[in-house]
Formats: C-alpha cells, sequence, structure tokens
C-alpha cells in the first residue's frame, strides 16, 4: 500500500496532527487475532496513519473476552515497534459490561489499567466513553481535569454524552479552569443523521471541538456488500447491519455504488468522503485485514462535487428524522 500525503489535520485546541482517518480497533480480538491485529496496524501507519481508537472495553462483546484485548494487542504493537511517539492514541472509559459507570475513583484506577495493557505512561486523548447520567458532571469534570495534570493524558474527551450533560460539562470546565473537552465521539453516518446534526453539532461548532464519528460505515453496511438479506448469513456484524435494511437504507447504498463508480472507487470511501465534506474531523473506521485500508485510507483525497454532496444528503434526508420509516 502506498503512503497517502494527504495533509494532516491539527486537532482544535491541542498539538496533535492527525491523518483524517482514525483508525478504530474494536475489531482487534474479535475479527483479528493479535498478528493480523499487527499487521493491519503496520499497514496503517506504512499509508500515512497515525490515529488510534480503542477503549477499555473492546471487544467485551465476544463469548469469553474480558474486553481488554484491544488494548492489550496496541500494547504489544507499540513494545515490538518502538514508535508510541509516532502515533496518537485515544482510549475510552466507563462502557465496559462490568463498569458502566462514570466514578470517579473507578477512572483513576481504570486509567492506570489503560496504561499498563497499552505499555505507555499516557494517552493523548481520554474519553469518557458512555454517561453514566447519575454521577455530577462537576466530579466528572475533576477527576479527568486530575488526569490531565498528572501528565497520564494530554487532553480530554467525550463520547456517548446527551447535548445537555456536553454543554454542562464545558461550563463547568470553563467555570473553575479545568480541562476543557477537546472532541466529541458521535454515532453518525449517512444512515444516523438525527443525534449528532440536531443535537451536537451546534454545540461543537460553538466550542470548536473536534468531531471523530462511530459507526463511520453503519457496521459495514455503507460499504455496499450487504444488498440483501441473504448477504448477512454469517457476517460478523448482521445483527447490527440488520437495523440499517429497509427501503430508505438501500437507496443510500445505491447512490453511494453508483458515486464510487464514477470516481472508480469503493463504496466506504465515498461514504467516508461525504463524513469529511460535512465538517468531521476524523471519521472512525475499522479493518480486520491489511487489504481493507485501501478503501478508508483513500476518503480524504476524493474530492465530491457539489451535487454529489446534495445527491447523499438528499438519499439520507430520511435519518435526520429519528425513525427514518
Amino acid at each position: 500500500m502506498e503512503q497517502n500525503l494527504t495533509s494532516q489535520k491539527q486537532i482544535p485546541g491541542t498539538d496533535l496532527s492527525i491523518f483524517p482517518i482514525n483508525l478504530g480497533t474494536n475489531t482487534f480480538g474479535w475479527t483479528a487475532d493479535e498478528a493480523q491485529s499487527h499487521a493491519v496496524l503496520d499497514a496503517f501507519v506504512a499509508a500515512g496513519g497515525n490515529f488510534l481508537d480503542t477503549a477499555e472495553s473492546y471487544p467485551a462483546w465476544v463469548p469469553g473476552n474480558t474486553g481488554r484485548e484491544s488494548e492489550t494487542i496496541i500494547g504489544t504493537w507499540l513494545a515490538a515497534r518502538g514508535n508510541r511517539d509516532d502515533v496518537v492514541i485515544a482510549t475510552k472509559v466507563g462502557d465496559h459490561p462490568d463498569h458502566k459507570t462514570q466514578n470517579p475513583d473507578y477512572i483513576r484506577r481504570a486509567i492506570d489499567d489503560s496504561l499498563k495493557r497499552l505499555q505507555t505512561d499516557y494517552v493523548d486523548l481520554y474519553y469518557a466513553h458512555r454517561d453514566d447520567e447519575v454521577t455530577p458532571i462537576p466530579e466528572v469534570a475533576r477527576v479527568f481535569d486530575e488526569i490531565v495534570r498528572s501528565g497520564k493524558a494530554n487532553y480530554v474527551a467525550v463520547s456517548n454524552y446527551s447535548q445537555a450533560r456536553l454543554s454542562e460539562w464545558l461550563a463547568v470546565a470553563e467555570t473553575e479552569g479545568l480541562a476543557k473537552p477537546v472532541a466529541i465521539q458521535p454515532q453518525y453516518s449517512l444512515v444516523a443523521r438525527h443525534d449528532f446534526e440536531t443535537e451536537l453539532k451546534p454545540v461543537a461548532e460553538r466550542h470548536n471541538l473536534a468531531v471523530f464519528s462511530y459507526f463511520s460505515l453503519a457496521a459495514g453496511f455503507l460499504t455496499g456488500k450487504y444488498r440483501t438479506e441473504a448477504d448477512l448469513e454469517g457476517a460478523d456484524r448482521g445483527g447490527m447491519v440488520q437495523g440499517y435494511f429497509g427501503s430508505a437504507g438501500l437507496r443510500v447504498v445505491d447512490d453511494l455504488v453508483a458515486i464510487a463508480k464514477s470516481h472508480d472507487v469503493a463504496p466506504a470511501t465515498v461514504a467516508l468522503a461525504w463524513l469529511l465534506a460535512k465538517g468531521v474531523t476524523a471519521p472512525i473506521a475499522s479493518a480486520r485485514e491489511p487489504r481493507q485500508l485501501d478503501a478508508l485510507m483513500a476518503a480524504p483525497s476524493l474530492e465530491l462535487s457539489a451535487d454529489e454532496i446534495d445527491r447523499l444528503d438528499r438519499s439520507s434526508a430520511p435519518f435526520v428524522e429519528e425513525d427514518p420509516s
């Protein structure tokens, strides 16, 4: 795979420069074993990538897994390659099946455990993975600030928080002089537009937050390989993809495939390019083998025309509503 020379972006409010594709590593320890995962990481870096997304809970949904596999695999890769300073690492706390909490005492333990697994003494971004909607926001904001001041994380970020709770965190950080979240990680794709566009995007724009979308390819639905129910049989993510099936979702895929053919690229490339055109800083996308990276890494170089963006906007318009059916 040739190195992608597309210019990097700087995450607002930080000194971090990233290639504008965020490699999701939830496949590590699930559909990719350690050797396969290392091969994906090697190929990603060789192609110009440098931004990794993981969590203490990846992939806990696999029977027999602990949820610590992804961080551990990244840690063995970092140790083997000796390249910690060349990559930007984001990890998350608070969505593990055993610890769905933003309790400050747990977070203090969790960051140390994540660093041990990652075989590093700091992470670049530390996310509150999912709001427990119980812990008072000032307590959460203060413990994340404590972690930044300790040097265990360079910056704070937030995922799966409501507009109200995110806004409160930003206000508390401003009032108390705490480390301010610099990024959000919302679910956002052509077939999941409502929450981000109507609730979170205005906050991100107002506070100049980076946006790293997850499920950017809708669990593979937007790659174009699932066109009939039969295509789902035996698929690792068949259950996830099932939710997008229907006339509205398949119309989006039809347009993706048509636009992709006109550019001689993969549908996934177009889906990610649309997100970049919509202001996403770096979409998160995963791969279980190196060859799948080609479509992902091509996205920042693909410039969609205004007509093509409008076409995708119109076909995905039902997904701006809460219930596209």
